[in-house]
């Protein structure tokens, strides 16, 4: 009898123990969900203020931006006019030293430009007087002149005077032949002398 009610203690025991350690679990499982909850509700939060600081300096740009437009001055006061326009003051003289830099720079690059068009004419003379010296008569034009005179005259000749073909009969023609090779030696000269008038003209 004694050791059936020592079995039975023990059995009860045991199932305290095991119901003790099955609710331990459950609350430490629901303690870290709670925690979890809370570390979501933080960054939800967290999230939720960044978002709004964000909104606010979109809000705050854009006001600022029509401001300097010139747009919704009537509610800004005194100070925030005069705030106004230092950052206007403050833009002009930016932007004009960025266009005066923009121009030194331009015209920094003409000069260099200049300069290297310059040593570019520099060389192509000295190379041309260097051909010059080299062969003088290529580039005198009085001796070009009398070239082409020359040629010009030697062309009136071979237009001016007749030359009887070669395969003519041989016989010989007192009357008419005579006659108009007096006429055509005759009118040569003059013809070459106005070809060469036309052409000095």
């Amino acid at each position: 009898m004694i050791e059936v009610e020592e079995e039975r203690y023990f059995t009860l025991s045991a199932l305290d123990v095991n119901c003790s350690g099955s609710k331990r679990s459950l609350a430490k499982a629901c303690e870290m969900n709670k925690a979890s909850d809370l570390v979501k509700k933080g960054k939800e939060y967290s999230s939720h203020q960044e978002y709004l600081k964000l909104k606010a300096r979109v809000e705050a740009l854009q006001r600022s931006q029509r401001n300097l437009l010139g747009e919704d001055l009537g509610p800004l006061s005194g100070k925030e006019l005069e705030s106004l326009e230092r950052q206007l003051d403050m833009s002009l003289k930016q932007i004009r030293s960025t266009r005066t830099q923009c121009m030194l720079d331009q015209l920094s690059d003409l000069q260099r430009r200049e300069q290297m068009l310059s040593e570019a004419n520099k060389t192509l003379r000295r190379r041309l007087e260097e051909g010059t010296q080299a062969n003088p008569h290529q580039w005198d034009p009085s001796v070009q002149m009398a070239f082409v005179r020359s040629q010009a005259q030697a062309q009136a000749q071979g237009e001016g005077y007749f030359h009887p073909p070669i395969d003519c009969e041989p016989t010989l023609q007192i009357g008419s032949y005579q006659t108009e090779q007096i006429t055509v030696a005759t009118a040569g000269p003059s013809s070459m002398n106005t070809f060469m008038g036309a052409w000095l003209a």
